[in-house]
């Protein structure tokens, strides 16, 4: 089919004109151009049934008001990336500030870097939120891109010519440490996959607010991994009182597990999350969660984009604040 496929320099041909002209005509940039040969490309255009190249088209023009959304796609996810909860609820959000902004949004979950930059230049990109990479790779784009982007859902210290976009996670952590304390918990643990960047300012955060009792559980990323890990491991999960997870999906995952173990919570065994996503309304008992902002973060990402854009002075780095929403999964114990 693409060999049949109708080409400018075809249309140029049959009218006796260069392909410039024909395609300043596609373009929209007729001003220097007869309004008779404005017509006679335009029919020819319609009678031959071309299609223009979209991505064309965007390269040739000034704005294309496309702004990307690059999400890892990492193996935590399980290939599952675009359903996790925060990254949807992410997603949905950024959706609404750009259609605000009368912009367009096109989503790409990857993990090579390089992929990114091949999406950006190929739809001629106004700007790129980027979702959950390494500081390394931050850098990378830094150095290989001129879109400009910013980081909202990742770790990065180097900010000079980036935007990045973080929550307080040692506060949040630190929230959910004070709480459980004041809830009367002696011992608790902290599930996390990692003891890096953003989860180890969470743990951090819990273990300054809670005290030397809370202790730090690395858990695998995978399912079926963890699910056995939590087995191995059950005298340790049933020596504590409490336990804070950085994410609402692993203490969603934890309180699946831990029923499943005839263990209920808060009666045995209580339970926090983070991000306070939708889903942790929909459980039974409902979640206690560290709540961020997902819309005013939406709101700053495209706000900043724009004023990178425009090329004026920003902050390089914005601090949002988080708050502990109490609900059932947490019950205080006597002191």
């Amino acid at each position: 089919m693409e060999e049949h496929r109708v080409r400018i320099s075809d249309i140029a041909e049959e009218l006796g004109l260069s392909t410039a002209t024909v395609s300043n005509v596609l373009h929209g940039k007729t001003k220097k151009i007869s309004d008779e040969t404005v017509r006679r490309v335009s029919a020819l255009l319609e009678e031959r049934q071309y299609i223009p190249s979209m991505a064309g088209i965007l390269l040739a023009q000034n704005s294309s008001k496309i702004i990307g959304i690059a999400v890892n796609d990492h193996e935590k996810y399980e290939s599952h990336t675009l359903e996790d909860v925060f990254i949807a609820s992410s997603i949905n959000q950024l959706s609404t500030e750009i259609e605000k902004n009368g912009q367009f949004m096109m989503v790409k979950k990857t993990t090579d870097i390089e992929e990114i930059i091949r999406f950006a230049s190929m739809w001629n990109m106004e700007g790129l939120v980027l979702i959950g990479y390494c500081e390394q790779d931050y850098m990378y784009l830094r150095d290989h891109m001129r879109i400009p982007f910013v980081v909202y859902d990742g770790f990065c210290e180097r900010t000079d010519r980036i935007c990045n976009i973080i929550i307080d996670n040692f506060d949040g952590g630190f929230q959910a440490g004070t709480y459980l304390k004041h809830q009367g918990h002696k011992r608790a643990l902290c599930v996390s996959d990692n003891n890096i960047c953003m989860d180890k300012e969470r743990f951090d955060g819990f273990q300054a607010g809670f005290g030397d009792n809370a202790e730090l559980m690395l858990i695998p990323m995978h399912m079926l991994k963890r699910k056995n890990f939590y087995l191995q491991n059950f005298d340790k999960l049933c020596s504590v009182s409490a336990i804070f997870a950085v994410s609402d999906y692993y203490a969603i995952d934890l309180i699946h597990f831990l029923n499943e173990q005839n263990l209920k919570v808060p009666e045995d065994i209580s339970v926090i999350g983070f991000d306070d996503t939708p889903m942790c309304q929909m459980m039974s008992p409902q979640l206690t969660s560290i709540r961020q902002d997902v819309s005013m973060r939406a709101q700053i990402a495209i706000q900043k984009l724009r004023e990178l854009k425009e090329k004026k002075e920003t902050e390089t780095t914005i601090m949002l604040p988080v708050t502990l929403i109490e609900r059932g999964s947490v019950r205080r114990l006597d002191k």
